[in-house]
Parts: C-alpha cells; structure tokens; sequence
C-alpha cells in the first residue's frame, strides 16, 4: 500500500492513531482505531488487539502517514471509533462469547453510539429549550391567573412560584411584572389552600428585599395578613400567613410602626394565647425579640453615616416595649422558658431581662419561674463546664448560664 506523507496544517502531536498490520498488535489505552478491522479481546494476556482483515487489506480507504520515526494512519472513508466506544463494544463482545467483533456487530456498535455530530445537534436544540427564571415565572403566573386553571393546578403554580422567589432578583420580577399584586390578592381568596400557599410566596418574596417589602406594603399586604392571623383560620394558612408577615416586619422600621397603628401587638397577643395554636407561640416571640433586638443594635451602633442616622431616626419611631407591658407581655414571656430549645430559651431570657426593669414584680408572681431559673441554671452551668474542658472559654453555653445567673440575681 503506498504511504502518504502528512499534510501541512496536520500536527503529528495530536494524531494519536493505531497503525495496523496482516498480524494481530496491541491498542494502547486512548488510541483511536478506524472501522474495518479485526478487533479481538486476546484471553491469553487480556489485551485488546486489532489487525487489517485478511481479504480486505487492498480494498480499505487506510492512509498511512510517516514523519521521521513517526508514523501513524487515518481512515479516510468512515469514522474512527474512540477509546470508549472500543470498551463498549468489547464488553459487548465478551457478553456475546465472541472473540471477535463480526461484521453484523460492528454494525450494532454504529447503531448503538451515535455520532457526535448528532449528539452536539441535539444539545444545541436542548440549550434552546432551557428556560430562564424569568420565562417560569411568567407560566407559573399565567397558569395561576388563567380562568380555566384547576384549584389544583393554580396550588402547583404557587408551589413552584415560592422556590423561584427566593431568589431576590427573582422576586423584584415577580414584583414589576404585576405577579406579587396577584398574590397578595389571593390572600383575599376563599379557597383555604389559595390563601396558604399565596402566603407562602409571598413571605419568601419579602424575606430580606426592600424592594419587594415596599411595594407589599403600598399594596396593602400587611393589613391582609392581619386579617388571616385575626380571624379564624386553620393552623396551616395562621402559620404561612405569620412566616409572611415576620418577612415585612424584619428589618423595615416603617412597617413595624404601622404594625402597632394597626394593633398588630394585640393580634399576637391573641395568637400566642389562643388554644390550639401552642405550636405559634415561638414563632410569636421570636418576631418581638428580633424586633427589640434590631432596634437596640442600630442604637448601640458605632456609625455616623447619614445612612445609619436616618435608620435610628425610623427606630425611634417604633416603640415596642411600652405596649408590650401594657398588654401583660410581662407575664406571657416566661411561660415559654420551660422549652427544650436552647435558642428559644435565649430569646426568652434576653427578652426577659430587656423588660426586666418594667416586668421585675410581674416577674417574681409567675408560678413556677424562680424553680425554672435553678433548674435551667444546673443545667448551663454543666454544659459550660464541659465547653471549658473542650477549650471554649467563651462559649454558647456560658453566655446563656449569665443570661439565668443576671435575670435570678435582678428577682432575688
């Protein structure tokens, strides 16, 4: 067969070809071989090997090139198998019995693996389909907007629409699309599961976006979540529509004063003490302590940016202590003392100890509280000491040990 040299613009670096022969040689990993040979797995030593078929070695379309002590050969007439198509087509070889990939195979390996061609065709076609956020969004709108909608499909759309609206981008879409108007109408629906999973979204739209929180608020969301947490309701839409209303509270000043005008104080008051919404009641308190806590953080604050000035001037504003003693507060806090959660008995004690000057003699008339303190006392001081063994000299457990140790030292 005569042998042609390499043309100009191919590097021989990059061809990494098996040059055939009539005898049976060895396919080292990662070599290519072209269609039309022989290719056996050899059982003996476990190489694969191929070779030129005996009554086919003048009619195949092989073209040799060599390069100084280089030298290789493409396929000109077909396509070259890759290293992992060669696997393939072994394992399937050695599946089947056969020593050697017959003619009838090499047509079911070409059947198999599709050319790559083909397969970057179909991806290009698959990227066309690829849906932005914003396109779901819209379908996920238009589908809880449609008149023809089932109750069902309109609770898949808000279903999905709550993941997408996490995202703060997201959810500034949602907004200026007119998408959040539509939700926060809902609220209004009288369909149980439309009110729940409206509120849902929407308190996963609102979760730290101002944006988002400004317009719910001129559109009249917080009032509707009032109503929701007022009225009679299922635990499930009381606990969605809460999640909502703590996403406007937090962080939003101007919300927080409106949230007292509106007597929103007492409604949790009402909520944290209504029967058969037990499960609530830390959810309440965790809303009033973070709502302290902003407030006493931007005071405390070492910042005189204008910024930072006109934040404390909002948080001025709002005073939410004062009416927390009017409406007893002082004697619902401690009643969740006795959780077994840490975090909440954190919020309890520091809240505790905030109203500890307004609430002391409130305070020391609670059943039970002083064997509460000496109880919840034994306990941190075990786990502090175990900390400190650990190397935490100023650990979580210690923090909360000085919270009981203040608050029972302020009592006695």
């Amino acid at each position: 067969m005569e042998e042609a040299t390499v043309e100009e613009d191919v590097d021989p670096e990059d061809l990494d070809v098996f040059y055939p022969t009539n005898e049976w040689q060895i396919v080292k990993s990662g070599q290519a071989i072209p269609a039309g040979l022989h290719v056996r797995l050899n059982l003996a030593t476990g190489n694969n090997e191929a070779k030129i078929p005996d009554d086919e070695s003048g009619k195949s379309g092989l073209k040799y090139w060599k390069q100084g002590s280089r030298k290789g050969m493409v396929n000109t007439d077909s396509k070259s198998f890759t290293a992992e198509e060669l696997k393939r087509a072994l394992k399937l070889m050695k599946q089947e019995g056969s020593v050697e990939i017959k003619e009838g195979h090499q047509e079911k390996v070409r059947k198999t693996f599709r050319p790559i061609e083909e397969l970057m065709e179909d991806f290009e076609a698959m990227n066309v389909m690829i849906e932005t956020d914003m396109e779901i969004i819209n379908k996920l709108v238009g589908k809880f907007n449609s008149s023809s909608a089932t109750l069902e499909e309109k609770i898949v759309a808000l279903y999905d629409l709550e993941y997408y609206v996490h995202q703060v981008d997201n959810a500034q879409y949602l907004m200026s699309t007119g998408g959040l108007q539509l939700v926060i109408n809902a609220l209004n629906s009288t369909e149980r599961l439309i009110q729940e999973h409206a509120a849902f979204v929407l308190g996963a739209a609102l979760s730290s976006n101002p944006k988002v929180q400004i317009e719910a608020m001129e559109a009249g969301a917080l009032q509707k979540l009032l109503v929701l947490l007022a009225t009679d309701q299922p635990v499930a839409i009381k606990k969605k529509a809460l999640f909502a209303f703590s996403s406007m509270l937090r962080h939003f000043p101007f919300a927080q004063q409106q949230f007292l005008k509106l007597g929103g104080l007492q409604v949790l008051g009402q909520l944290f003490q209504a029967k058969g919404m037990e499960s609530l009641r830390i959810r309440v308190m965790t809303l009033l302590y973070d709502m302290i806590m902003e407030k006493k953080l931007v005071q405390e604050a070492q910042d005189n940016s204008a910024q930072h000035k006109e934040k404390s001037r909002q948080y001025d504003e709002v005073n939410l202590l004062p009416p927390m003693l009017e409406q007893n507060w002082c004697m619902l806090v401690p009643k969740l003392l006795p959780s077994t959660e840490h975090d909440t008995r954190e919020k309890v004690l520091k809240t505790m100890n905030l109203m500890m000057s307004s609430c002391r003699d409130e305070y020391r008339s609670v059943q039970g509280l002083s064997s509460s303190l000496n109880m919840l006392r034994s306990e941190y001081e075990e786990l502090a000491a175990e900390e400190q063994r650990e190397g935490e000299q100023d650990g979580y457990f210690l923090g909360l040990l000085n919270s009981v140790h203040g608050i029972i030292k302020k009592l006695g």
